[in-house]
């Protein structure tokens, strides 16, 4: 089984322009795939990848290139890791938000709803709550907030009940038991939807997915070079909402600010207005892709 299959594979590296001597960082390592391309293309470049997953790490070594560098590390460190090896601008910076197909293919991770597992969900299995924790001590409110906000999930209130009275009967630890405690509200037909849903938002607060990702925009916008190009891949609304946001005004939320003579304060420019989707033939081939939405941007 192939360990990961990179989406837009091409799209995203014609969106970077590669310059054979150039610095770039891909900060989603996972299966090694667009690394593998971008590191094929330099020659005096450099490229860092990072990710905070051991088993990422593992797959690194498959890369052989002296281009290369693996940082274990979250995202959100960018710009300290960077200062760590002594670079203070880059080339392109590219994140692929999905999670890994083999995080998913593998049980004991607890990314996916089709296996029995511990209840994990934890990118970095070494550090962090995991997802049984969650489900197990937030109170009612926090867990209707997540499942309203992170999962979008229509009967969020309803389900955070469910949660609660469950747990208190016995504690919820493996996914078994967790789509056992929660199917009096999942609804028929809709079963697999609706568990992409509620294991979307588990995931996202245990990862805190969408504060990293804030940080990330921050930092690589800091450190691109002028005419620097920024490319991210998104899986889902609230993701894609942040880095549409970020590009188009500079923030996430609220108006774009200007300055005294009326110009825009922002660091990037977009580069697509429209995002770009994966093609007729590649959804056909990898199912994975078809909730993918590419972002470029340039730094001003």
């Amino acid at each position: 089984m192939q360990y990961h299959r990179p989406v837009m594979l091409q799209e995203c590296i014609d969106a970077l322009e590669i310059k054979p001597d150039g610095v770039y960082v891909d900060v989603t390592f996972g299966g090694g795939g667009h690394s593998k391309v971008i590191a094929s293309k330099l020659t005096t470049g450099r490229l860092y990848s990072f990710d905070q997953d051991r088993d990422a790490e593992e797959q690194s070594k498959k890369i052989d290139s002296p281009a290369f560098t693996f940082v274990r590390a979250n995202f959100r460190d960018l710009k300290k890791y960077l200062r760590l090896y002594r670079v203070k601008e880059v080339d392109g910076i590219l994140a692929d938000l999905g999670v890994s197909s083999h995080q998913f293919n593998e049980a004991e991770r607890g990314f996916s709803t089709r296996f029995d597992g511990p209840l994990d969900m934890r990118m970095d299995p070494e550090s962090g709550m995991p997802a049984s924790e969650v489900v197990n001590t937030y109170s009612q409110e926090q867990l209707h907030r997540i499942f309203g906000i992170y999962g979008e999930v229509k009967n969020a209130k309803t389900l955070a009940g469910v949660i609660v009275s469950q747990r208190a009967r016995k504690p919820i630890e493996t996914i078994g038991e967790f789509k056992q405690a929660i199917s009096s509200c999942t609804p028929r037909g809709k079963e697999n939807k609706y568990l992409a849903q509620v294991f979307q938002a588990l995931r996202i607060e245990v990862n805190d997915e969408l504060k990293a990702l804030e940080e990330m925009l921050e930092q690589a916008a800091e450190v691109l070079k002028p005419g620097g190009r920024l490319v991210v891949m998104s899986y889902h609304s609230l993701e894609d909402r942040l880095v549409k946001n970020f590009i188009a005004k500079g923030k996430f939320f609220g108006e774009v600010e200007k300055d005294l003579f009326g110009n825009e304060k922002k660091p990037l420019d977009a580069v697509n207005r429209k995002p770009i989707v994966p093609s007729e033939q590649e959804l056909l081939e990898n199912s994975r892709s078809r909730s993918a939405k590419l972002r470029i941007a340039e730094k001003r």
